[in-house]
């Protein structure tokens, strides 16, 4: 369900915080400027009116956030141009330092006003993000009637379900293109494809791009006659129990590491995003429109080994309705 991806609790109460904290921020600096001045270690030669000019600005900000605590999500534009301010702020505050012109102890208001807000604001806009994203496919609002399995045809004109029947079914669910694990994937299924095939054995694409461009980029690694299923709206995705990843998933250490090898050294390399960055990818093995077992990503830099994916799994005995959590 989209609730899962909204906001959080912590969330509307950082925003809160935030916009009380500005207001009576603000409100000092405009009623005691001189004390406010002299906390942060600099003094004004006669009326400080730019000093008091700021507070209103502050001031503003807080009834933004005020604004932006009512639906996080709704006004992530808000928390945007405030955590960019909240980065210029320091990044101007460190160049002045350096040359002088602004003493150490204003530091202080540099942390308080700006730099502890930097994780919580990031999170929310990364949770907006991740949300919108959700928005834009039915993972959470289709429901247990949707049946893209026996729906969706591809590019042969079958279904799953069709292909299914016929022989056993490796269907292999892709990240956006420009993935380098996407990449790295369909040259593993370019170099495994015989031995699947040994088996008796089909593959399946399912990606989240336009079909025109797919066409060409599949060719590219000798798989443009493998059966491909443009699904942008992740009904089949959603039916194989696929979600949007988190954080830790997409852009983890340990992500992020094997991402730049799979990139650079192993010379995957890089793309445009076509389709939904957040979504993760998997593998199954489809039989007479069930699923005998699989493999679902914990990272999106997992690496499965697709041939002896489908020589473990051909052996079980009970197959599974799809939808049926696979490990």
């Amino acid at each position: 369900m989209l609730s899962e991806f909204g906001p959080r609790r912590w969330m509307y109460g950082v925003l809160w915080l935030a916009g009380i904290y500005n207001l009576v921020w603000g409100l000092s600096v405009v009623a005691f400027p001189q004390a406010t001045l002299a906390w942060i270690g600099l003094s004004a030669a006669g009326p400080p009116a730019i000093w008091q000019c700021l507070g209103m600005v502050i001031g503003v900000y807080g009834i933004g956030y005020l604004i932006a605590a009512s639906d996080p999500f709704r006004h992530w534009p808000i928390v945007l141009v405030g955590l960019l301010g909240k980065i210029l702020g320091p990044l101007g505050f460190a160049a002045n330092l350096l040359s002088g012109a602004l003493p150490a102890s204003m530091g202080r208001m540099i942390l308080l006003n700006d730099v502890i807000w930097w994780i919580p604001f990031g999170g929310i806009l990364w949770g907006a993000l991740r949300f919108h994203q959700g928005q834009k496919s039915i993972h959470a609002a289709a429901g247990s009637e949707d049946d893209p399995v026996r729906e969706l045809t591809g590019t042969t004109g079958q279904s799953l379900y069709e292909l299914s029947t016929e022989r056993p079914l490796l269907v292999v669910f892709l990240r956006h293109t420009g993935c380098t694990f996407c990449r790295e994937a369909l040259a593993d299924l370019q170099r495994e494809r015989a031995s699947i095939e040994e088996t008796g054995t089909g593959i399946a694409l399912v990606h989240l791009g336009d079909e025109n461009f797919a066409a060409t980029f599949f060719a590219s690694y000798g798989l443009d006659d493998v059966p491909r299923y443009s699904d942008p709206t992740c009904r089949l995705y959603r039916q194989f129990g696929l979600e949007l990843g988190r954080f830790r998933q997409l852009f983890g250490l340990s992500v992020l590491q094997r991402g730049l090898k799979a990139a650079f050294i192993e010379r995957h390399g890089l793309g445009v995003v076509r389709g939904n960055p957040f979504q993760m990818p998997g593998a199954f093995v489809l039989r007479r429109g069930k699923i005998v077992g699989g493999y679902r990503h914990e990272a999106a830099s997992d690496r499965p080994s697709y041939s002896e994916l489908v020589r473990n799994e051909l052996q079980t005995a009970e197959p599974l309705s799809v939808g049926c959590p696979v490990r």
